[in-house]
């Protein structure tokens, strides 16, 4: 859910101990919710941390230390036995238990392994995770190390493929020029200057990103392809997941099945689904970078299914009062209010209606 936070969920969802559907939830709420987003940023880099760390066994002496202590307070608690009652036994128990762990715990790091792989500051460089694979036709040769400012360029008669342990691989086509703008322990990032990629992401949601001249793509476990063109608009379309993309304040939400555009200087449009009518599309697109005009919103409106309510679910909460009333009026034609929705609650963007009559159009749009 959106607007429900997460945060005690966080722990599980980094480890992969969610089933898809919760997974899927908490990804979909991580990207509108900042506050859940920083405790999730918190909970990635303890993990993406504890990956790199060595088992240790304690030392044998630890053990004999640990049974001393513990027969110390027993003998401590049968001379006492008569006068503690049943609360300072407990509290007997507690304090060993608390000394047992530190004593544990000190041992731990005293006998922690002196390199951790990458032993720099959190945040910082990671050597050679990315690397350039061998393609068809290609000038590159063998598998080649990246680096934080790597270019790779395709002729039109080349392809080449990146890719990255754990991270996933992406696929450029001919004339497409992409940089790796960072590699990071929490973040790693390129930039799509021209052309197309297939990018197909395993690692954990938030992790992966994609800059173009126009938005940001921010991976949330998936498969979609982008290509920007020579003016430097931005087409998305996922194939498997989620993807967000960001700028200026700006976001569309797009899930499997789905595409949204972007502009320079103006960011995202609203999400579509890829099977959508040629004249929704034209219409929407118009809507959204050629300025909210009343004509081409009548055109959306009318042309859409009730598979379409997905973008209208979208727009609604993007366009102004007078124009959401529209919008609102056309998609109760559509599919209907469920119970617990209400048009007051609607038009105020109120975030459980908003998120509970999305949940109830799932069926519709998937």
């Amino acid at each position: 859910m959106f607007w429900s936070h997460v945060e005690k969920q966080l722990s599980a969802y980094c480890n992969g101990e969610k089933d898809a559907d919760e997974s899927r939830g908490i990804a979909e709420h991580l990207i509108k919710c900042e506050r859940c987003r920083k405790e999730y940023d918190k909970i990635k880099l303890g993990v993406e941390l504890a990956r790199h760390l060595q088992r240790d066994s304690a030392p044998e002496e630890i053990w004999a230390e640990i049974q001393q202590l513990i027969a110390k307070r027993e003998n401590l608690a049968e001379d006492r036995r008569s006068t503690i009652g049943s609360f300072g036994r407990y509290r007997l128990a507690a304090v060993a238990a608390a000394l047992i762990l530190l004593l544990v715990g000190i041992v731990v790091w005293k006998s922690r392994p002196a390199e951790i792989v990458d032993s720099r500051p959190p945040g910082s460089e990671l050597p050679s995770q990315w690397k350039v694979q061998t393609t068809e036709g290609s000038r590159i040769t063998g598998d080649r190390s990246l680096s934080a400012g790597s270019l790779i360029e395709t002729a039109s008669n080349e392809t080449a493929r990146i890719s990255a342990i754990e991270i996933g691989n992406v696929d450029l086509e001919p004339n497409t020029r992409v940089r790796l703008v960072d590699t990071r322990v929490t973040e790693h990032r390129l930039a799509l200057d021209r052309g197309t990629i297939h990018a197909k992401i395993y690692a954990p949601p938030r992790l992966f990103f994609v800059d173009t001249p126009s938005a940001e793509a921010i991976d949330l476990g998936c498969a979609y392809t982008l290509n920007v063109d020579d003016q430097g608009r931005t087409f998305l379309k996922v194939t498997l997941g989620w993807v967000a993309l960001v700028r200026g304040g700006l976001e569309s939400y797009v899930p499997i099945g789905a595409m949204c555009q972007t502009r320079p200087g103006i960011g995202p449009g609203t999400p579509y689904f890829a099977d959508a009518s040629s004249g929704f599309v034209s219409a929407l697109e118009k809507f959204d970078f050629e300025g909210e005009d009343e004509e081409h919103l009548k055109a959306v409106l009318s042309t859409a299914r009730a598979r379409d309510t997905f973008t209208l679910w979208h727009l609604i909460q993007r366009v102004d009062e007078t124009k959401r009333q529209e919008v609102l009026n056309r998609m109760v034609k559509l599919v209907g209010m469920p119970k617990g929705v209400t048009s007051a609650g609607i038009m105020k963007l109120d975030k459980q209606m908003l998120e509970l009559w999305k949940d109830e159009l799932d069926t519709v749009w998937f």
